[in-house]
Protein backbone atom coordinates (compact mmCIF):
# COMPACT_ATOMS: atom_id res chain seq x y z
CA UNK A 1 0.00 0.00 0.00
CA UNK A 2 1.27 3.50 -0.79
CA UNK A 3 1.18 6.05 2.05
CA UNK A 4 -2.34 7.16 3.01
CA UNK A 5 -1.37 10.84 2.68
CA UNK A 6 -0.53 10.36 -1.00
CA UNK A 7 -3.85 8.61 -1.62
CA UNK A 8 -5.87 11.32 0.10
CA UNK A 9 -4.22 14.06 -1.95
CA UNK A 10 -4.73 12.07 -5.16
CA UNK A 11 -8.41 11.57 -4.32
CA UNK A 12 -8.92 15.29 -3.69
CA UNK A 13 -7.12 16.30 -6.90
CA UNK A 14 -9.14 13.79 -8.94
CA UNK A 15 -12.45 14.76 -7.32
CA UNK A 16 -11.87 18.51 -7.55
CA UNK A 17 -10.22 18.44 -10.96
CA UNK A 18 -6.89 20.05 -10.17
CA UNK A 19 -3.88 20.39 -7.90
CA UNK A 20 -4.75 23.94 -6.83
CA UNK A 21 -8.19 22.92 -5.56
CA UNK A 22 -6.70 19.97 -3.67
CA UNK A 23 -4.09 22.29 -2.15
CA UNK A 24 -6.85 24.59 -0.86
CA UNK A 25 -8.75 21.69 0.66
CA UNK A 26 -5.75 20.47 2.64
CA UNK A 27 -4.14 23.84 3.31
CA UNK A 28 -1.04 22.87 1.32
CA UNK A 29 0.89 24.56 -1.44
CA UNK A 30 0.32 23.43 -5.01
CA UNK A 31 3.93 22.28 -5.11
CA UNK A 32 3.36 20.05 -2.08
CA UNK A 33 0.33 18.46 -3.73
CA UNK A 34 2.25 17.95 -6.97
CA UNK A 35 5.10 16.30 -5.05
CA UNK A 36 2.80 13.86 -3.26
CA UNK A 37 1.07 12.85 -6.47
CA UNK A 38 4.43 12.50 -8.20
CA UNK A 39 5.56 10.20 -5.38
CA UNK A 40 2.39 8.12 -5.77
CA UNK A 41 2.88 7.84 -9.53
CA UNK A 42 6.49 6.75 -9.03
CA UNK A 43 5.40 4.16 -6.44
CA UNK A 44 2.73 2.76 -8.79
CA UNK A 45 4.86 3.04 -11.90
CA UNK A 46 1.98 4.71 -13.75
CA UNK A 47 1.01 8.27 -14.62
CA UNK A 48 -2.27 9.26 -12.96
CA UNK A 49 -2.55 12.77 -14.42
CA UNK A 50 -1.74 14.41 -17.73
CA UNK A 51 -0.12 17.80 -17.04
CA UNK A 52 -0.98 20.55 -19.50
CA UNK A 53 -0.69 24.34 -19.76
CA UNK A 54 -4.33 24.72 -18.68
CA UNK A 55 -4.29 22.27 -15.81
CA UNK A 56 -4.35 18.54 -15.27
CA UNK A 57 -6.66 15.71 -16.32
CA UNK A 58 -6.82 12.10 -15.18
CA UNK A 59 -5.23 9.44 -17.34
CA UNK A 60 -7.09 6.22 -18.10
CA UNK A 61 -5.28 4.59 -15.18
CA UNK A 62 -6.13 7.55 -12.97
CA UNK A 63 -9.82 7.37 -13.88
CA UNK A 64 -9.85 3.67 -13.03
CA UNK A 65 -7.97 4.11 -9.76
CA UNK A 66 -9.94 7.11 -8.41
CA UNK A 67 -13.24 5.34 -7.53
CA UNK A 68 -11.33 2.50 -5.88
CA UNK A 69 -9.40 4.95 -3.70
CA UNK A 70 -12.58 6.88 -2.88
CA UNK A 71 -14.43 3.74 -1.85
CA UNK A 72 -11.51 2.56 0.30
CA UNK A 73 -11.09 5.93 2.04
CA UNK A 74 -14.84 6.16 2.72
CA UNK A 75 -14.92 2.63 4.13
CA UNK A 76 -11.94 3.40 6.36
CA UNK A 77 -13.57 6.61 7.61
CA UNK A 78 -16.87 4.86 8.37
CA UNK A 79 -15.21 1.99 10.19
CA UNK A 80 -12.99 4.31 12.22
CA UNK A 81 -15.97 6.45 13.21
CA UNK A 82 -18.12 3.46 14.16
CA UNK A 83 -15.39 1.92 16.29
CA UNK A 84 -13.63 4.89 17.83
CA UNK A 85 -15.60 7.99 16.98
CA UNK A 86 -16.88 10.46 19.53
CA UNK A 87 -19.76 12.86 19.19
CA UNK A 88 -18.87 15.90 17.01
CA UNK A 89 -18.14 19.02 19.02
CA UNK A 90 -18.33 21.57 16.19
CA UNK A 91 -20.60 22.32 13.25
CA UNK A 92 -19.52 24.91 10.70
CA UNK A 93 -21.84 26.29 8.02
CA UNK A 94 -21.21 28.75 5.19
CA UNK A 95 -23.58 30.88 3.15
CA UNK A 96 -24.36 34.37 2.01
CA UNK A 97 -24.41 36.79 4.92
CA UNK A 98 -28.11 37.53 4.41
CA UNK A 99 -28.94 33.80 4.43
CA UNK A 100 -26.93 33.15 7.60
CA UNK A 101 -28.59 36.11 9.30
CA UNK A 102 -32.15 35.22 8.28
CA UNK A 103 -32.12 31.42 8.29
CA UNK A 104 -29.50 30.38 10.85
CA UNK A 105 -29.23 33.04 13.55
CA UNK A 106 -32.92 33.02 14.59
CA UNK A 107 -32.67 29.25 15.15
CA UNK A 108 -29.15 28.99 16.53
CA UNK A 109 -30.16 29.15 20.20
CA UNK A 110 -32.68 26.32 19.86
CA UNK A 111 -30.20 24.14 17.97
CA UNK A 112 -27.48 24.67 20.58
CA UNK A 113 -29.93 23.96 23.41
CA UNK A 114 -30.82 20.64 21.75
CA UNK A 115 -27.13 19.76 21.22
CA UNK A 116 -25.16 20.65 24.37
CA UNK A 117 -21.41 20.52 23.89
CA UNK A 118 -21.62 21.49 20.21
CA UNK A 119 -20.14 24.74 18.94
CA UNK A 120 -21.86 26.35 15.94
CA UNK A 121 -19.69 28.43 13.60
CA UNK A 122 -20.72 30.41 10.52
CA UNK A 123 -18.71 31.65 7.54
CA UNK A 124 -20.09 34.39 5.30
CA UNK A 125 -19.50 34.29 1.54
CA UNK A 126 -19.52 37.59 -0.33
CA UNK A 127 -21.25 36.13 -3.38
CA UNK A 128 -22.89 32.90 -4.41
CA UNK A 129 -20.13 31.97 -6.84
CA UNK A 130 -17.70 32.09 -3.93
CA UNK A 131 -19.37 29.07 -2.31
CA UNK A 132 -17.75 26.81 -4.91
CA UNK A 133 -14.34 27.86 -3.55
CA UNK A 134 -15.41 27.89 0.11
CA UNK A 135 -13.52 25.39 2.29
CA UNK A 136 -16.47 25.02 4.68
CA UNK A 137 -18.22 21.97 3.25
CA UNK A 138 -21.65 22.43 4.88
CA UNK A 139 -23.37 25.27 3.05
CA UNK A 140 -26.69 27.05 2.65
CA UNK A 141 -27.39 27.62 -1.03
CA UNK A 142 -30.15 29.25 -3.04
CA UNK A 143 -31.42 27.49 -6.15
CA UNK A 144 -33.33 24.44 -7.27
CA UNK A 145 -31.55 21.88 -5.13
CA UNK A 146 -29.37 20.32 -7.82
CA UNK A 147 -25.62 20.85 -7.61
CA UNK A 148 -23.22 18.27 -9.10
CA UNK A 149 -21.48 16.30 -6.38
CA UNK A 150 -23.65 17.64 -3.54
CA UNK A 151 -26.58 16.38 -1.50
CA UNK A 152 -29.25 18.87 -0.47
CA UNK A 153 -32.13 19.17 2.01
CA UNK A 154 -34.77 21.85 1.49
CA UNK A 155 -34.95 24.49 4.21
CA UNK A 156 -37.73 26.59 2.66
CA UNK A 157 -39.17 27.22 -0.80
CA UNK A 158 -38.80 30.73 -2.12
CA UNK A 159 -42.11 32.61 -1.99
CA UNK A 160 -42.28 36.28 -2.95
CA UNK A 161 -44.92 38.73 -1.81
CA UNK A 162 -45.26 42.54 -1.60
CA UNK A 163 -44.23 43.91 1.81
CA UNK A 164 -43.33 47.26 3.31
CA UNK A 165 -42.64 49.01 6.59
CA UNK A 166 -45.66 49.40 8.92
CA UNK A 167 -48.02 52.13 7.76
CA UNK A 168 -46.68 52.23 4.21
CA UNK A 169 -48.51 51.11 1.10
CA UNK A 170 -48.30 51.29 -2.67
CA UNK A 171 -48.10 55.08 -2.59
CA UNK A 172 -44.56 54.74 -1.21
CA UNK A 173 -43.41 53.38 -4.57
CA UNK A 174 -41.71 50.10 -5.34
CA UNK A 175 -38.17 48.82 -4.87
CA UNK A 176 -36.67 47.08 -7.89
CA UNK A 177 -34.58 43.97 -7.28
CA UNK A 178 -32.25 43.00 -10.12
CA UNK A 179 -31.17 39.39 -10.51
CA UNK A 180 -32.47 35.93 -11.27
CA UNK A 181 -35.57 36.02 -9.07
CA UNK A 182 -38.93 36.80 -10.70
CA UNK A 183 -39.62 40.53 -10.53
CA UNK A 184 -42.53 42.94 -10.52
CA UNK A 185 -43.52 42.20 -14.13
CA UNK A 186 -43.78 38.49 -13.32
CA UNK A 187 -45.84 39.29 -10.24
CA UNK A 188 -48.07 41.61 -12.28
CA UNK A 189 -49.02 38.74 -14.60
CA UNK A 190 -50.20 36.86 -11.52
CA UNK A 191 -51.93 39.82 -9.88
CA UNK A 192 -53.43 41.23 -13.07
CA UNK A 193 -51.94 44.71 -12.69
CA UNK A 194 -48.55 46.37 -12.46
CA UNK A 195 -47.89 48.64 -9.45
CA UNK A 196 -48.18 52.28 -10.42
CA UNK A 197 -45.13 54.48 -10.72
CA UNK A 198 -41.49 53.72 -11.45
CA UNK A 199 -39.02 52.21 -9.05
CA UNK A 200 -36.81 54.96 -7.65
CA UNK A 201 -34.56 52.48 -5.84
CA UNK A 202 -32.89 49.53 -7.56
CA UNK A 203 -30.68 46.99 -5.76
CA UNK A 204 -29.02 43.69 -6.62
CA UNK A 205 -29.48 41.86 -3.31
CA UNK A 206 -32.61 40.61 -1.55
CA UNK A 207 -30.97 41.47 1.75
CA UNK A 208 -30.48 45.07 0.65
CA UNK A 209 -34.03 45.23 -0.71
CA UNK A 210 -35.53 44.05 2.59
CA UNK A 211 -33.38 46.50 4.56
CA UNK A 212 -34.47 49.35 2.30
CA UNK A 213 -38.12 48.39 2.76
CA UNK A 214 -37.70 48.31 6.55
CA UNK A 215 -36.32 51.85 6.38
CA UNK A 216 -39.36 53.10 4.48
CA UNK A 217 -37.83 52.97 1.01
CA UNK A 218 -40.94 51.51 -0.61
CA UNK A 219 -42.68 48.24 -1.32
CA UNK A 220 -40.47 45.24 -2.00
CA UNK A 221 -41.37 41.95 -3.64
CA UNK A 222 -39.80 40.26 -0.65
CA UNK A 223 -38.75 36.73 0.22
CA UNK A 224 -40.97 35.24 2.92
CA UNK A 225 -38.22 32.93 4.28
CA UNK A 226 -35.69 35.77 4.54
CA UNK A 227 -38.18 38.33 5.88
CA UNK A 228 -39.76 36.05 8.48
CA UNK A 229 -37.97 37.54 11.50
CA UNK A 230 -38.66 41.10 10.33
CA UNK A 231 -42.36 40.29 9.98
CA UNK A 232 -42.55 38.57 13.37
CA UNK A 233 -40.91 41.61 15.00
CA UNK A 234 -43.18 44.03 13.13
CA UNK A 235 -40.47 45.69 11.04
CA UNK A 236 -42.15 44.57 7.80
CA UNK A 237 -45.78 43.91 6.97
CA UNK A 238 -47.35 42.01 4.10
CA UNK A 239 -49.63 43.95 1.83
CA UNK A 240 -53.03 42.61 0.86
CA UNK A 241 -51.78 41.22 -2.42
CA UNK A 242 -51.13 37.82 -4.04
CA UNK A 243 -47.98 35.92 -3.17
CA UNK A 244 -45.91 34.22 -5.85
CA UNK A 245 -44.29 30.82 -5.50
CA UNK A 246 -41.06 30.26 -7.42
CA UNK A 247 -39.07 27.24 -8.53
CA UNK A 248 -36.18 28.08 -6.21
CA UNK A 249 -35.54 27.54 -2.54
CA UNK A 250 -33.01 27.63 0.27
CA UNK A 251 -31.11 24.38 0.80
CA UNK A 252 -28.67 22.87 3.28
CA UNK A 253 -26.02 21.15 1.14
CA UNK A 254 -22.82 19.14 1.50
CA UNK A 255 -20.50 17.04 -0.72
CA UNK A 256 -21.93 13.59 -1.43
CA UNK A 257 -18.88 11.87 0.03
CA UNK A 258 -18.73 13.91 3.22
CA UNK A 259 -21.35 12.59 5.66
CA UNK A 260 -20.13 9.03 5.91
CA UNK A 261 -19.87 9.09 9.73
CA UNK A 262 -23.13 8.27 11.49
CA UNK A 263 -22.74 10.81 14.30
CA UNK A 264 -21.80 13.62 11.92
CA UNK A 265 -24.79 12.92 9.70
CA UNK A 266 -27.09 12.86 12.74
CA UNK A 267 -25.78 16.28 13.80
CA UNK A 268 -26.35 17.77 10.33
CA UNK A 269 -29.85 16.30 10.22
CA UNK A 270 -30.53 17.82 13.65
CA UNK A 271 -29.31 21.18 12.36
CA UNK A 272 -31.63 20.91 9.36
CA UNK A 273 -34.54 20.04 11.65
CA UNK A 274 -33.86 23.24 13.62
CA UNK A 275 -33.75 25.34 10.45
CA UNK A 276 -37.17 24.17 9.24
CA UNK A 277 -39.03 24.48 12.56
CA UNK A 278 -41.91 26.89 12.15
CA UNK A 279 -42.22 27.80 15.83
CA UNK A 280 -38.79 29.43 16.05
Amino acid sequence: MPPLDWLRVFEAAGRLGGFSAAAREFGLTQAAVSQRIGNLEAWLGRALFVRGPRGVTLTVEGESYLPLVQESLSALARSTEDLFGTAPTELRVAGLASHIEALVMPRAAAFLAAHPGVRLMSDSAARRAGLDEERTWLQIRFGRGVWPGREALLIAPEILTPMAAPGLGWSAGIIDLRGERPGWRDWARLAGAMPEGQARLSVDSMGHALTAAEQGGGVVLGSLPLARAAMVEGRLCRLQAPEMATRDGYWLTWPTDRLTARRQRALVEGFHAALIREDL
